[in-house]
């Protein structure tokens, strides 16, 4: 079942997407389950929203394919390496990605994401299911040079806007085997497949959820395959994932950004 958090024009609504059309929830289905108001709005009518705003946090797990360590030259503890966004920086499908005046690349990294339903403290592998709500698309956008040079990822990966999500929740979805695919302006940029990450989705809920209590709403960013990452002003990053569809999003520059001629 694929859930959608949408406006017509006033408050955001939820509603099944069902074809072209969205049947309109009662209620947020997370809290209050699958009632319907009996109503129908076109898909084409709506302006389709982040499917969830995290109640408390964007929870990112670095460096969780093989390919993207050796590249990176990533050489850390043999645990997931995790990570945290504000829950400021995530956006919507067709949102713009703001670029701010920071020196370096600004890199899409396309993920498979993990939206939480139950209060999460300390979850068994073997229980992962029991706290998962669904899955959607996520891109990791991050301030490669910024990273380095603070030698943190806070700010680098924290910036507004730096959370893509979208376009809608999949709550009936096997994690363990979906292709993963990024596009910068129609040009391949990334590729890879769930299989190969290290840490598959029971393993690093158990390991999160030992560190944090979850709670309904937050997210996991599951990590990005490797390749080519960067992206500039006006060009539009499209991250494709099996069973979910198509996040897209343009790159904008803040007003106070300029960047040198090419």
């Amino acid at each position: 079942m694929k859930i959608a958090r949408f406006s017509t024009g006033e408050d955001p609504q939820f509603g099944i997407v069902d074809d072209d059309e969205l049947v309109v929830l009662a209620g947020d289905p997370m809290f209050h389950g699958y009632e319907t108001t009996g109503e129908r709005v076109r898909l084409a009518d709506a302006r389709i929203l982040a499917p969830v705003i995290p109640r408390s946090k964007v929870v990112c797990i670095g460096m969780n394919f093989a390919a993207h360590v050796q590249t990176m030259q990533y050489d850390g503890p043999q645990n997931p390496l995790i990570f945290l966004k504000p829950n400021t920086a995530v956006i919507g499908p067709d949102e713009p990605i703001i670029l701010p005046p920071v020196d370096g690349r600004i890199t899409h990294e396309g993920e498979l994401v993990v939206v939480i339903g139950a209060v999460a403290k300390r979850v068994k592998r073997e229980n992962w299911r029991d706290v998962v709500f669904g899955y959607t698309i996520g891109n990791d956008v991050s301030a490669r040079d910024v990273m380095f040079a603070d030698g943190q990822w806070a700010r680098a990966k924290g910036f507004d806007t730096f959370a893509p999500i979208g376009p809608f929740i999949e709550t009936e979805l096997d994690p363990s085997n979906l292709e993963i695919t990024t596009f910068v302006d129609g040009e391949p940029r990334r590729a890879g497949n769930t299989r190969d990450m290290i840490y598959g989705v029971p393993e690093i809920i158990e390991f999160v959820s030992d560190a944090w209590t979850l709670l309904p709403g937050d997210i996991i960013m599951t990590g990005t395959p490797d390749g080519l990452g960067g992206f500039t002003d006006g060009q539009t990053v499209e991250i494709t994932i099996e069973g979910l569809g198509t996040l897209r999003n343009p790159a904008k520059n803040r007003d106070d950004r300029v960047d040198e001629p090419a």
